[in-house]
């Protein structure tokens, strides 16, 4: 890891004060930092959310602010809602000041190895995988980024024998300046964020950035199969490769239905792909860069392979909620573009219910048409992207604007029949109507459960006699 810096002293600015924010102002406080920190929302809708600062001595500047802020700042950190472009960024580097992300300030205080994780999809899921490979096989483990916990916030549990495995996203990434992970995995790169990135390219290259700092010393990994990853091959690290549709001469391969790892001349058996539990062909990819991750950072293949047949996937991810009257209801609110809500799709046969909608981050809906005519029988649109989702997919299945998730549920139970599937996969941000994704999964959830309630009650006979058939009575 890059030497320690000193914070002691140091006149450092927040900007932003959600979770990551919150975090790296109490981070810089313990350490002697002379914090100033700031939000777009008043004291009052903070709230108690910002206590704990007071108490440590922070300078809080709710309501937003002015140039004036960056007056004696010597270092910024913005939250990664802040696009690096914005205006108070801009001046503060004009004014000789460093901008950074929160994960460049925690990488220079990690301790130990770090494992990151990027890609347009399959980055929660995979950072999650690697983890618990890693931690079932008895090594200690930290898990950190995107995924919940801000990286900043694992810094004082890590030590020299740590293994942090990171979710990274490209609002993080674009402020780096040393940031290098040991195992740095680039998964696929699709359109995605336009609306904060303004072009596919600068996307792309925040993305990439991840094997920036990378020596040979260290580890790359990225699809053989994606060519825009490809184009960001890095030059520095050893590059391993891993595919699902060829053979590769360093990585992992699928050969004969058996995940394969190579290295050199020498190939390992990890396990059977139909042992893989998570479904779907996106997964299948998953499974190949955390298993060739995890044998990078030491884990037999015994091991890796026991680990990945308890996998139980990631919430929010293609995950199981419940059956009603033989339909089947999953919950992919983590699919925030067109191609994770694609490769949902592809997951299943067909008979397919999908829940659409939410925050447009300028993306082409055109490219579900062949997929919806394919797999789907019905498309529910929510939110205020639902307008332009609807014209971008027309011709394609049946549309329904219900505007709410709520609305949603019901009208999926209603036109859904025994073996169909209904999938929340919006292919959307969340924030026109919900604050995460995370909450619009659970917001599904708990809806579909409810509903579930409501229909038991209705025919409780036919539960009781379901009920004995499922527990052998």
């Amino acid at each position: 890891m890059t030497a320690r810096m000193e914070l002691k002293g140091k006149r450092v600015l927040v900007i932003g004060l959600a979770r990551t924010g919150l975090a790296t102002a109490s981070f810089c406080a313990s350490r002697g930092s002379i914090v100033t920190a700031t939000d777009a929302r008043s004291a009052e809708e903070l709230g108690e959310a910002v206590a704990n600062l007071r108490t440590a001595g922070v300078i809080l500047k709710p309501g937003g602010q002015s140039e004036d802020i960056l007056q004696g700042q010597e270092l910024v950190i913005p939250s990664p809602g802040v696009p690096a472009d914005a205006p108070l960024l801009l001046r503060a580097r004009e004014f000789g000041i460093s901008v950074w992300s929160e994960i460049e300030l925690a990488f220079r205080f990690l301790q130990g190895t770090l494992i990151g994780i990027t890609g347009s999809n399959g980055k929660t899921t995979t950072t999650a995988l690697i983890e618990h490979i890693l931690c079932s096989a008895r090594f200690s483990t930290l898990l950190a980024g995107n995924i919940g916990t801000p990286l900043i916030s694992q810094v004082g549990d890590s030590n020299e024998r740590t293994f942090t495995v990171a979710e990274l996203s490209s609002f993080q990434l674009e402020l780096i300046e040393t940031f290098r992970p040991n195992i740095a995995v680039l998964l696929n790169i699709t359109p995605d964020h336009l609306d904060r990135h303004k072009t596919f390219s600068a996307y792309a290259a925040a993305k990439a950035r991840i094997f920036e700092n990378q020596t040979a010393n260290d580890f790359a990994i990225f699809n053989a199969d994606d060519g825009n990853s490809a184009k960001h091959a890095p030059v520095h690290s050893r590059v391993f490769l891993f595919s699902r549709r060829k053979n590769v001469d360093q990585g992992a391969f699928v050969k004969d239905e058996r995940i394969i790892l190579r290295q050199g001349a020498e190939e390992e058996v990890i396990l059977e792909r139909s042992e893989i539990p998570l479904p779907g062909a996106h997964n299948l990819e998953n499974v190949l860069a955390a298993a060739l991750a995890a044998r990078l950072a030491g884990v037999q293949p015994l091991q890796i392979a026991a680990a990945i047949r308890a996998f139980a996937g990631v919430e929010h991810r293609i995950e199981f909620v419940t059956e009603i009257h033989g339909v089947r209801f999953y919950n992919d609110s983590k699919a925030t573009n067109v191609d994770a809500t694609l490769k949902a799709l592809e997951a299943f046969p067909g008979k397919i219910i999908v829940i659409l909608g939410g925050k447009d981050k300028d993306s082409d809906y055109t490219l579900l048409r062949n997929t919806l005519r394919e797999r789907a029988i019905l498309a529910l649109l929510i939110g205020s992207a639902a307008g332009k989702i609807e014209r971008e997919i027309d011709g394609s299945v049946a549309v329904q604007r219900v505007e709410t998730l709520e609305n949603a549920v019901h009208a999926a139970l209603q036109a859904a029949h025994a073996g169909d599937i209904v999938l929340l996969s919006p292919a959307c941000a969340s924030f026109d109507q919900f604050q995460n994704y995370e909450h619009r999964g659970r917001v599904f959830k708990e809806l579909v459960y409810q509903m579930k309630a409501i229909e038991e009650k209705k025919n409780p006979a036919k539960t009781e006699e379901r009920n004995a058939k499922t527990f052998g009575k």
